[in-house]
């Protein structure tokens, strides 16, 4: 019935793991926490010490750094499950999240995969059957190859047919891994070698496909949630356009573009590609716009997604909840008339990688860490001060989020935010990511995909600034230092429980 909440009864989970690491395992556990479901974790000989494995309430151990022997192991992976009591499993986003093969073992072994079915993930994980159902629901998609193909010079010939530039793309996973933008022929055979090789060792897949390159398009997203009795909803679009090396770095929603018409528009088409593929549990329909206002499908993204959060802030839900309630066979708690968007929101994503170098990983120990905090911020978090920042894995250490009553109000929220934030130890993004939102062209939202290459392509950071604060962490370390020590010597001294513990607390 029309605006009716569906209701449902169906039993929730006693024990769930984890199969994913860092802040979307901890981000996973917290809302498992509030539910009062126990968490697993797993980890590999690079995370022994990770906040993920410290936040669970239990952790098995599946091996070497290497992904291939820990969080890429389906068969660790599923024996960890059964053997700590586990009913469920959640992937989380990356590694297995959107592998078939992981979600059909789950199915085989009784354990319920926090996602879709293994055939849905499979059919719209191969992109080019994601294009071919799509097309058949009458949502609009970019020009390119409906099939996979392994033969360079067979899909050489294809993007001749195409017309250069042209967009290799990893049928599976997302991100922005195996994806190449290939501008001339002469380029072409290398950047598929290159891309292939990126994506089998990101999910355990080499195959790619052909997508016409758009011209400075925008880049938006719908996330939408699906239960097993039919029910689909959209809750709304996600302005994803702030990308370098076509991974996203700046989220946001209300889009700047979008007009209540557009909105209705391509809500319809995300739910119309949901219903047409039969999706259920959370998962997110990527299109691109042109500078004409057309939108064109672009994939399925069947997980969570790493900017889930801002849709959280505007909707006041809470989507790993929702993720969890329909995994456990129950309708949706909400309907499409009583979803509701206020404020804006905007994710910044802080990686260990330097700006200034091509956003090249800097993995390290993080020295000092204080998180930001106020009115409207969130910090999804995976790192603490001591913590080694691995090589092995991606390098995302938090999502820093700002929530406010408009625009404006939002971007001096996240600048102020990201003013507060101090990560020492590592290269962040922190420093460009504040004159980004601080540029005139973000402003005015004038944010497409080749944002980053138009504005910021030589960008260098204020170097009066970073020997400024690092002088004066320096001396305010050494002041406190020796006042510490003057106060130890007089007798003055206060000392927390975990100094006066002795042997016990070691």
């Amino acid at each position: 019935m029309k605006g009716k909440v569906h209701k449902s009864s169906s039993p929730m989970f006693t024990k769930i793991l984890v199969a994913n690491r860092g802040e979307i395992a901890r981000r996973v556990m917290n809302t498992c926490r509030e539910m009062g479901i126990a968490t697993v974790a797993i980890y590999s000989e690079a995370d022994r010490k990770a906040v993920h494995v410290l936040k669970a309430d239990q952790a098995v151990f599946l091996g070497d750094s290497d992904p291939s022997s820990s969080y890429l192991n389906i068969d660790k992976i599923i024996a960890a499950a059964k053997e700590s009591g586990a009913e469920a499993i959640h992937p989380g986003y990356g590694f297995l999240a959107e592998n078939p093969l992981f979600a059909e073992r789950c199915e085989q072994e009784k354990l319920v995969f926090i996602g879709p079915p293994s055939r849905v993930i499979r059919e719209l994980g191969d992109k080019t059957i994601a294009r071919r159902t799509v097309a058949g629901s009458g949502v609009p998609v970019i020009p390119g190859m409906n099939r996979l193909e392994s033969d360079p010079a067979t899909i050489e010939r294809e993007a001749s047919k195409i017309g250069y530039p042209v967009l290799i793309k990893a049928a599976a996973g997302g991100g922005g891994k195996g994806m190449r933008v290939v501008t001339s022929p002469k380029d072409f055979r290398e950047a598929c070698i290159s891309a292939s090789s990126e994506a089998k060792s990101a999910f355990g897949d080499g195959s790619i496909y052909l997508e016409k390159y758009l011209s400075r398009p925008r880049h938006v997203e719908f996330q939408i949630v699906a239960d097993r009795h039919g029910h689909v909803v959209h809750l709304f679009e996600r302005e994803c356009s702030i990308q370098r090396r076509h991974q996203k770095i700046i989220e946001e929603t209300p889009s700047p573009i979008m007009t209540p018409a557009l909105r209705e528009r391509m809500g319809a088409a995300a739910v119309a590609v949901a219903k047409a593929s039969g999706y259920v549990n959370a998962g997110t329909v990527e299109f691109l716009v042109d500078q004409g206002g057309d939108f064109y499908f672009l994939e399925v993204n069947t997980r969570l997604q790493v900017e889930h959060p801002i849709t959280e802030m505007i909707t006041g839900l809470d989507l790993v909840r929702i993720q969890l309630e329909v995994a456990a066979g129950n309708s949706l708690p909400i309907t499409q008339e009583n979803v509701h968007s206020r404020g804006h929101a905007i994710e910044c994503r802080i990686y260990a990688e330097d700006p200034e170098k091509g956003f090249y990983p800097s993995p390290g120990k993080i020295l000092y860490m204080q998180e930001p905090s106020g009115p409207g911020i969130r910090n999804d978090c995976g790192i603490y001060s001591g913590f080694q920042v691995p090589v092995e894995y991606d390098p995302i250490l938090s999502k820093l989020i700002a929530h406010a009553g408009d625009r404006n109000q939002a971007i001096q929220r996240m600048i102020k935010a990201l003013e507060d934030y101090v990560i020492l130890g590592v290269r962040t993004p922190v420093p460009f990511l504040i004159d980004v939102l601080k540029s005139e062209a973000f402003t005015r939202g004038d944010t497409f995909t080749d944002f980053i290459d138009t504005n910021f392509s030589d960008w260098k950071p204020n170097r009066c600034d970073a020997d400024a604060a690092c002088a004066a962490f320096i001396i305010d370390e050494l002041s406190h230092a020796g006042k510490a020590k003057a106060a130890a010597a007089q007798g003055n001294i206060d000392q927390s429980p975990w100094q006066t513990l002795g042997p016990w607390g070691r």
